[in-house]
């Protein structure tokens, strides 16, 4: 499905609102969310705030409630996401939205919208990780974590949504200030950050496809590898069968974008990519050795995320 959602935009601005979602897995076609915040934010100031857990309609995966924090007796009694969504967006408004990671956060919202009303949510978002690996490339990881912790942000509960916000919100105050002062402006630095940026955004939609045939006319349209990509210099390990590309595509891909494809989990491996079937059991019992790997490195604090191929695919064009 191509969503017709706002644009992500690169602004340093003074109004907006902060999100952030925990869910049960990073793929709204599969995973439910468990918890929505918001801050509003006007003059650089935070002046309200939304915080609801959210009754999912199933389980929650004891790997999810540990990485969150979040567990079933917790959302029993939560209004279900039919309820909490339409509160949620009427919080945010025609707001522009700042999150980390955002895109995974506004998919599960456009997905969800799509479901309940059918409208499409359309409101712009500003992804806090790329404004950091343009203003700090010399960090190995820029995760939430690493970031404040690196800028001397306080540190909140890590996992829980409101949290997220608040953490999220000091780290995009300091970027802002980092940038003005590396730049000189704000328009400075944005305007360079677009142009450098809109060489991969004209892809044909003929060629989305990724079919090995394609590959070169698609290396074509990026003309050059894009450093705030989030798999710029990130290591992706595949497994299972993939449905909307073969291995050796997505392998291509992942080096396209600047990225390492390799073979085996390690503590260095940021993302493993689960073919849509493997993704969809792994919900309910069968684990193969590499998630089981992969969730026990994430549980003891290493910078890797476990995703669907649905993902990968929204990864590439972001």
């Amino acid at each position: 499905m191509e969503r017709e959602k706002g644009a992500s935009v690169i602004d340093l601005l003074a109004d907006y609102c902060v999100i952030d979602l925990e869910t049960t897995g990073l793929d709204p076609s599969y995973d439910r969310i468990i918890e929505a915040a918001a801050l509003r934010v006007r003059d650089g100031n935070v002046v309200a705030q939304f915080s609801q857990l959210i009754n999912p309609g199933i389980s929650i995966d004891p790997y999810i409630a540990v990485l969150t924090g979040i567990t079933d007796d917790m959302v029993r009694d939560a209004p279900p996401i039919e309820n909490v969504l339409p509160r949620f967006l009427d919080f945010v408004g025609d707001d522009i939205l700042v999150g980390h990671n955002v895109p995974f956060d506004v998919n599960f919202i456009y997905d969800n919208e799509m479901r309940i009303s059918g409208t499409h949510f359309q409101n712009d978002h500003i992804n806090t990780v790329r404004l950091a690996r343009k203003l700090h490339p010399e960090l190995s990881s820029h995760t939430l974590g690493h970031l404040v912790d690196h800028l001397h942000i306080p540190f909140a509960a890590a996992h829980r949504a409101l949290a997220d916000c608040q953490m999220t919100n000091d780290l995009y105050r300091k970027l802002c200030e980092e940038a003005i002062a590396k730049y000189d402006s704000a328009d400075a630095f944005c305007s360079l950050f677009r142009k450098q940026r809109k060489q991969k955004r004209s892809a044909p939609q003929e060629h989305r496809s990724l079919q090995a045939k394609n590959i070169s006319v698609f290396k074509e349209t990026l003309k050059e590898q894009d450093d705030t990509h989030p798999l710029y210099g990130k290591t992706c390990v595949f497994t299972g069968r993939l449905d909307r590309m073969t291995r050796d595509v997505a392998q291509q891909l992942v080096l396209l974008m600047g990225g390492v494809p390799a073979t085996g989990v390690t503590k260095n491996t940021n993302y493993l990519v689960l073919g849509c079937n493997d993704y969809c059991s792994s919900i309910k019992d069968g684990k193969s050795s590499k998630q089981k790997k992969a969730k026990k490195l994430r549980l003891d604090g290493a910078d890797i995320q476990i995703i669907s191929e649905n993902v990968f695919y929204d990864m590439i064009f972001d």
